[in-house]
């Protein structure tokens, strides 16, 4: 949901990554916070910990696994 920190690992490297889901205009992908309206975002929300996601980026399909998630 808005607002959550939902902590990720990239199936096939295992790198983990945070992320916070923000509104658009708070978005700064550096500081790891995604708009809603971002493809990684609509992936994420709506999911449950340990539930696997298809993200289309520009390098392609990745799927990331939910390891956790805060709600704020």
């Amino acid at each position: 949901t808005f607002g959550a920190r939902v902590r990720v690992a990239d199936e096939d490297t295992d790198e983990e990554t945070d992320y916070t889901i923000v509104g658009p205009y708070e978005a700064d992908i550096n500081a790891g916070l995604i708009s809603t309206r971002s493809p990684i975002a609509k992936a994420l929300i709506g999911k449950r910990v340990g539930d696997s996601v298809e993200v289309a980026t520009p390098r392609g399909a990745k799927s990331l696994e939910i390891l956790s998630i805060e709600i704020a």
